[in-house]
């Protein structure tokens, strides 16, 4: 019982790679995080000069404050709600309720013969008149304050751009380029650093197609590198890409290390050990047992006295055991283990 395995090459690659920018356009103030730094996540790592962006959301503000006193509302304290009403409906209802109110002690006298005809007319076309001042009035009012929601909609969004200027770490990681340097104008998404996040580490691994079965999620892979000689680390399989790639028959898989060691850095070559059998049963035979000449691998079989020359493909080592695939011998079967040179294919012998 032995365990078969395959030896396969990968790469060591960072858990996240970002280029971190601007949303906003502006002169760097200051960058807060150099090359090779380590930084947390919500740390600053770049500062825009916000001037420009104070005087805007200073202006959007003003113009807010106009709107509201527009609806007789106080100054802008970071909540608005909508007026039920202004002087301007105020004065125009109670100008109704007035004319109303003859209205309908004319339509009373007109019946009656007190007022002329005429008179009466006038009276209800005013009654109309002072209606279609309350909507007018009140359709100010909606206008007003659709124009103060948007205003106000103005002020949050020079706000957020002036917040933006204020650049934070997405994730824990290490600075591992600086791109442009403090005091250089730069654009929106214009990259300034780059953040690299490097724990925990990827393995990326091209398995072999007729290994492909033997790797799934949740199998453990070990492997070395030339950086650490003589040591050996883990890695635990996590994704696996659901086809072969069709130029080189491989399968794409990422596992990730199960601790993270300081020997061990992104972009690193390392050599994989995947076991594809925990537990073979194979037939073995000692390496005495082994005659080999002219790039042929035999071993001589002992049955009844009668020598039989089997040709194989030697297979896994292990112990002073060699695996003979195949199925050319059984378990159990006599092989001989001196004077190989002077056997050949049907000699006689005595054990």
């Amino acid at each position: 019982s032995i365990e078969k395995s395959i030896a396969v090459t990968g790469s060591l690659m960072p858990d996240e790679t970002v280029t971190v920018s601007t949303e906003v356009p502006g002169r760097i103030a200051a960058i807060r995080a150099d090359f090779g730094q380590a930084v947390r996540k919500g740390d600053v790592l770049i500062e825009l000069d916000k001037t420009e962006y104070d005087l805007q959301v200073e202006r959007a503000k003003g113009a807010l404050n106009q709107a509201l006193a527009r609806l007789s509302l106080p100054a802008y304290d970071g909540r608005i709600a909508p007026p039920e009403s202004t002087p301007a409906v105020r004065q125009a209802t109670a100008q109704l309720e007035d004319a109303k109110s003859k209205f309908e002690s004319a339509s009373k006298l007109v019946k009656s013969g007190d007022i002329a005809q005429d008179r009466f007319t006038e009276i209800e076309k005013a009654y109309r008149a002072r209606q279609a001042t309350v909507d007018a009035a009140r359709d100010e009012l909606r206008t007003l304050w659709m124009s103060v929601t948007s205003i106000e909609a103005d002020l949050k969004l020079a706000e957020k751009r002036r917040a933006d200027t204020v650049v934070r770490a997405p994730f824990d990681g290490v600075i591992g380029e600086k791109l442009i340097s403090a005091g250089q104008y730069v654009k929106d998404n214009v990259g300034i650093v780059r953040l690299v996040k490097v724990h925990p580490m990827r393995l990326r691994v091209e398995v072999p197609e007729a290994a492909a079965n033997a790797v799934r999620s949740g199998t453990r892979l070990s492997f070395t590198t030339d950086a650490a000689m003589g040591a050996q680390f883990e890695a635990v399989v996590r994704e696996l890409n659901p086809a072969l790639d069709a130029r080189n028959r491989t399968l794409s898989v990422e596992a990730r290390l199960t601790k993270s060691d300081t020997r061990l850095r992104p972009g690193m070559f390392v050599q994989v050990k995947l076991v594809t059998e925990a537990a073979s049963k194979v037939v073995t035979v000692p390496r005495q047992a082994i005659y080999s000449v002219a790039g042929l691998t035999r071993v001589f079989k002992i049955d009844n006295g009668i020598v039989h020359a089997v040709t194989f493909v030697p297979g896994l080592e292990q112990d002073g055991w060699i695996e003979v695939p195949g199925g050319v011998l059984s378990d159990g079967d006599r092989v001989a283990t001196s004077e190989l040179a002077a056997l050949t294919n049907g000699a006689k012998v005595r054990q």
